[in-house]
C-alpha cells in the first residue's frame, strides 16, 4: 500500500509518528530503512517535533553511573509514557560533567574535560578539538544551531582564577579574583576561538535558555552586588547583549533562579519570601520588550508529593525549604508542568488543581542527570 503512495505523502506519514515508532519502522524492510535514514524525512520529523510534548535524555549518576534512558512524551496518552534504555557509546569513558542538546544531538562535556557531540540512537560520536590553554578550568556548555547560517556552535565559559599581590607597608596580601571568558568553536572548524574577557560574572551557568538564536545566563556584574543581569550572547554576530528583567515587587534584584523556554518564549523561575518559600515562573511574552514579562502562576512552599515530603522531613527536619532544589523541566501540552527534585525525583504538577504526582518508569535510577532532547537520527553536515 505505502509502495503506491507518492514519496511526499509517505514522508510526511511518517514524519508524524513518535519517534520510538519511527525506529520500530526500520525494521519493516530494507526500502523503508532508507527511508528513515533519509534526509529530508529527519528534517520534517524534526520540525513536526517542534509541536509535541517533549522528550529526554536521562543519565544515571548512581549507583553505577553512565546508564541513559529515553523518555517520550510526545505520544502519552491516558498518563502513558515511553522508556527506553539506550546502549552505550563507544566513546564515553568517564561521567559526563555537564549535557546539552539540540537537534536531536547531544554535547557532552565529561570529567576530564574532554567535549564530544554523539547522537545516541545511531551511536555516531565525534571528539571535538581541546582547549589547550585552560585544560582545567572549562565551565559550563552551550550547544546551539543558527538556522540563518546554518552552523552549529559549541560555547564554553571558561572561569580563571586571578590571584592579586596588594603590598602594604607593613604586610603582603593576596586577593583573588575571578574572570570570565567565553570560547567559541564553530563545527567543522579545527580549533577554538577566544572572545575575550567579558565584564560578568556567570551564577547559575548550568541555567541557560536558546531563544531567538541568542543563549541566555543570568550574571552579576562584579562580586560587590546581589543584583542580577540577564544577558544573551547571538549565535550569528557572536556579540553579548543585555535583557530586561520585570520589575521585581519583592524588592530584590537577584529572585530570579533559572532559565528555560517555555513554548518557544524566554521564561524564568523565581524565588519569594525570606527562605524562597514561593516558587513564581515568568514569562516573556514578546521578546526584548521588558513589559511583556507576565507571572504564569506560582507554587507554595512545598512543592512536593505527600509521600516525598514525609521522606524529606524525615532527612531534613523541621528546617526544609524544598523550592530552593527545584528545576523546571517543561510545561506539557496538558498545561502539566515536569519538574526535578534534587537530582533525585521527577514531579508532575497540575496547576488547576494545585497537587502533585510523582512520575517513575521502569529502571528508574535513585540520581540523575536529565536534558530536553529530541529525538533524532540527525547527524552532522559532512
Amino acid at each position: 500500500m505505502m509502495d503506491r503512495l507518492p514519496r511526499e505523502v509517505v514522508v510526511n506519514i511518517l514524519s508524524r509518528l513518535p519517534f520510538t515508532s519511527l525506529l520500530s519502522s526500520k525494521l519493516v524492510c530494507r526500502g523503508w530503512r532508507t527511508l528513515i535514514h533519509d534526509p529530508f524525512l529527519i528534517s520534517k520529523h524534526l520540525d513536526e517535533a517542534a509541536g509535541n510534548d517533549p522528550s529526554f535524555i536521562l543519565e544515571r549518576n548512581w549507583p553505577i553511573p553512565g546508564q541513559r534512558y529515553f523518555i517520550d512524551f510526545s505520544d502519552h496518552r491516558e498518563g502513558e509514557v515511553i522508556s527506553k534504555k539506550l546502549p552505550a557509546i563507544n566513546y564515553r569513558t568517564t561521567p559526563m560533567y555537564s549535557i546539552d542538546s539540540c537537534n536531536g544531538l547531544l554535547c557532552m562535556h565529561d570529567a576530564s574535560r574532554r567535549v564530544f557531540i554523539c547522537n545516541p540512537f545511531t551511536r555516531l560520536c565525534i571528539e571535538l578539538p581541546k582547549l589547550v590553554k585552560y585544560p582545567s578550568l572549562v565551565g559550563n556548555l552551550g550547544f546551539g544551531f543558527h538556522r540563518t547560517t546554518k552552523q552549529y556552535k559549541v560555547i564554553q565559559v571558561v572561569f580563571r582564577r586571578q590571584l592579586r599581590r596588594v603590598d602594604s607597608s607593613t604586610t603582603s596580601t593576596s586577593i583573588s579574583s575571578t574572570q570570565s571568558e567565553v570560547q567559541i568553536l564553530t563545527l567543522g572548524s579545527p580549533s577554538w576561538r577566544s572572545l575575550g574577557a567579558i565584564p560578568y560574572r556567570f551564577i547559575h551557568s548550568k541555567s541557560k535558555a536558546l531563544v531567538n538564536g541568542r543563549f541566555h545566563w543570568l550574571t552579576k556584574p562584579n562580586k560587590n552586588t546581589t543584583a542580577t543581569l540577564l544577558i544573551s550572547f547571538d549565535l550569528e554576530t557572536e556579540r553579548f547583549y543585555e535583557i530586561p528583567k520585570p520589575d521585581c515587587h519583592c524588592g530584590s534584584d537577584k529572585c530570579f533562579r533559572q532559565l528555560m523556554v517555555v513554548r518557544g518564549c524566554l521564561s524564568a523561575t523565581a524565588f519569594h519570601g525570606n527562605y524562597g518559600e514561593r516558587l513564581e515562573f515568568w514569562v516573556m511574552k514578546e521578546y526584548g520588550v521588558k513589559e511583556s514579562w507576565i507571572k504564569e502562576f506560582s507554587i507554595g512552599a512545598y512543592c512536593l508529593t505527600p509521600a516525598l515530603l514525609q521522606q524529606e522531613i524525615l532527612n531534613s527536619g523541621t528546617n526544609l525549604r524544598p523550592n530552593l532544589f527545584v528545576r523546571f523541566l517543561c510545561v506539557l501540552r496538558s498545561d502539566e508542568i515536569l519538574l526535578e527534585y534534587k537530582s533525585k525525583a521527577i514531579l508532575v504538577y497540575d496547576p488547576r488543581s494545585e497537587t502533585f504526582r510523582e512520575f517513575t518508569f521502569p529502571e528508574m535510577p535513585n540520581q540523575f542527570k536529565i536534558v530536553a532532547h529530541v529525538g533524532s537520527l540527525n547527524w552532522l553536515p559532512s
